[in-house]
């Protein structure tokens, strides 16, 4: 009997802190993905802007406001759950088989709801400002076409955010491989994100990242919204195929050439 009580014990503090596991992971996640919205999209509608301050912080510095937050978050929250903090990436890592589907449900939950959460945080601080009015793509929302930066076409858009994406996840895939330098790879994928803004902002805004997208179409409505399902099917199509490729490809070329131990 007591045996059978030791036991269940046992079982009970092996699931409490399986499920304290768990939600610390989804929480880093929700974290990571609000700072990330928060302050990338916070410096494109708050500091990107020339009316806000002495001068705009430009093209530049809204790349690497995105860059540099995830090279932060990487470091902060990677120990916890890997930093995906981008369903396109956790969908990516699913297709590669390095999440499980449970755990992959759990993040884009987290994913999109810190990204809401930052969003609307963002439009509270900015209905602050003297004549505010939630124009098209309010809140550093994505969209293309005329009226919106570069106004380039559907295919432009939809071909860059695939595009950029597929080399977002091969990047990640290399960098934070077992023969690559781990102490590094956050400042790489972070470095990466700020090259990819430099080319995409003019045409997109730059996504690469549903969850990025979402948040504040969401709020901003409109053309945003409508726009929307561009910046969730093509970072997705985009993190698949990097996954295919790594897999078919560089994962099984690099372990066919390692020298035998034996």
């Amino acid at each position: 009997m007591r045996y059978l009580i030791h036991c269940h014990r046992l079982t009970d503090r092996f699931h409490h802190l399986l499920t304290t596991v768990i939600m610390k992971k989804y929480s880093a996640e929700f974290i990571g993905t609000f700072s990330l919205v928060f302050i990338g999209c916070g410096a494109a509608g708050i500091s990107g802007i020339s009316s806000s301050g002495p001068a705009g912080i430009g093209l530049l510095g809204i790349s690497f406001a995105f860059g540099l937050t995830v090279v932060v978050m990487a470091y902060a929250i990677g120990p916890i759950s890997g930093c995906h903090i981008n369903p396109a990436i956790t969908i990516s890592m699913l297709t590669a088989g390095k999440i499980k589907t449970a755990d992959a449900v759990g993040y884009i939950i987290a994913q999109f709801s810190g990204a809401c959460f930052a969003s609307a945080v963002l439009y509270l601080i900015q209905s602050g400002a003297p004549g505010f009015m939630m124009n098209e793509w309010a809140l550093g929302s994505n969209g293309w076409g005329p009226g919106y930066l570069g106004a380039y076409n559907t295919t432009s858009a939809f071909v860059t955010e695939v595009v950029l994406t597929f080399l977002f996840l091969l990047i990640i895939f290399t960098t934070t491989a077992v023969w690559g330098n781990s102490t590094m790879a956050g400042l790489a994928i972070g470095l990466s994100l700020v090259l990819i803004h430099l080319v995409a902002i003019p045409i997109t805004g730059t996504s690469v990242n549903p969850a990025r997208s979402f948040g504040p179409a969401l709020f901003a409505g409109g053309k945003a919204l409508d726009q929307l399902w561009l910046f969730i099917i093509a970072p997705i199509i985009g993190g698949i195929l990097a996954a295919l490729v790594w897999k078919g490809v560089f994962e099984n070329s690099v372990e066919s050439s390692r020298p035998s131990l034996n």
